[in-house]
């Protein structure tokens, strides 16, 4: 799994912040953890499958945004046991 990082130009509220979680949740249905930061000017989310960056700069820009970079960073699971 990935955690994904958008630095995303033009968000300047909370509704800025939902419309943007919306075009993440829209483009990619498996997308986990999805939150955004206006303050920040970040979209972050974690994913199982490559980003494809057309799709998302796309549908970024189409609601009137730009992305101005595009972080992945592996995740790691942790694991848990009910065990000592």
């Amino acid at each position: 799994m990935k955690k994904i990082t958008l630095e995303i130009d033009g968000m300047y509220c909370s509704m800025c912040e939902a419309h943007m979680n919306d075009v993440i949740r829209n483009c990619y249905p498996k997308a986990k953890k999805v939150s955004s930061s206006y303050k920040k000017g970040i979209t972050s989310f974690l994913l199982e499958e490559q980003v494809d960056r057309n799709k998302i700069n796309k549908a970024v820009e189409e609601i009137g945004y730009q992305i101005k970079g595009i972080q992945e960073e592996g995740v790691q699971h942790k694991a848990f046991s009910f065990f000592g």
